[in-house]
């Protein structure tokens, strides 16, 4: 990502979190003279201490000096969690590995004791992505509940592509776009994380030139390195299942995520899912 874009994706962020925040919860008095949702900039500004002028040069994206002190407070003011705060500095002060750091672009290797936990994960779907969300290694379990992903060429296995692509995935998760919206805030976590990448706006122009509904999910801003979340599918074969989905950074070279999708302990899922994987 060059210099120019990433002040463009952080006055995007700025704008959309500033959207977010009442000014009740901000402990401002709300007013009856909003022509927008959110704070405005002069009280974010306020409450992080700073000038208006300085604020609306840094939400604007104009080139100006920025420090981790002044950062903390625009932090603070807009209620940033840990992972948004991340993202903030990534974008403000360039804090991305580097290019010296940067993955090999090759695919990366799953090793034996990988495999062997995607085996032993039987009826529970796993799949093990990369930092583009390039889907590296699935289990039998996931194959039943998403799709085949052998019969998918290589190229083609990126989660965020596949969700938008396939209709598999459209049809699967009853709230699509809870579903969508939490790989894209993974997705998003790694967007400013490797922001010298400029693999990732070249994907970012390519999903918003095919797909109408991406943007406006991806301008949503939403950041979160491992969201845990319950996710309620409608199998064709199966009906009704419900998982407990849990993101698992994996240790090592090669920066790999391992997504495992727990059968709700409540529900019959796990026995639909045996049933399913014994009928194929």
């Amino acid at each position: 990502m060059n210099r120019q874009t990433r002040l463009q994706a952080l006055s995007a962020f700025l704008k959309s979190q500033r959207a977010k925040i009442l000014p009740q919860a901000a402990g401002l008095p709300a007013g009856t003279r909003r022509r927008t949702p959110g704070l405005r900039r002069e009280e974010v500004a306020q409450l992080a201490g700073v000038s208006t002028t300085w604020y609306t040069w840094l939400e604007q994206g104009r080139d100006i000096k920025v420090s981790a002190s002044v950062l903390d407070c625009i932090a603070a003011a807009l209620q940033l969690t840990v992972d948004e705060r991340k993202y903030l500095f990534a974008l403000a002060l360039e804090t991305g590995p580097g290019a010296s750091a940067r993955l090999k672009e090759e695919q990366p290797q799953i090793n034996a004791s990988l495999r062997r936990i995607l085996q032993e994960l039987r009826f529970c779907p796993t799949i093990i992505s990369d930092r583009r969300c390039q889907i590296v290694g699935w289990n039998p379990a996931a194959s039943h509940v998403f799709l085949d992903f052998e019969q998918i060429a290589p190229e083609e296995r990126n989660m965020i592509r596949l969700l938008f692509t396939r209709k598999e995935f459209r049809r699967l998760a009853v709230n699509w776009v809870h579903f969508v919206r939490g790989f894209l805030a993974i997705f998003r976590a790694y967007y400013g994380q490797y922001v010298e990448d400029e693999w990732y706006e070249q994907f970012l122009e390519e999903m918003r030139g095919v797909h109408p509904d991406f943007d406006g999910l991806w301008r949503q801003s939403e950041v979160s390195s491992a969201p845990e979340v319950v996710i309620e599918f409608r199998h064709a074969k199966a009906g009704k299942m419900l998982f407990h989905l849990t993101s698992l950074q994996v240790q090592g070279n090669a920066d790999l995520r391992c997504s495992i999708y727990t059968p709700d302990p409540e529900s019959p899922t796990e026995y639909k899912l045996k049933k399913l994987m014994d009928s194929q």
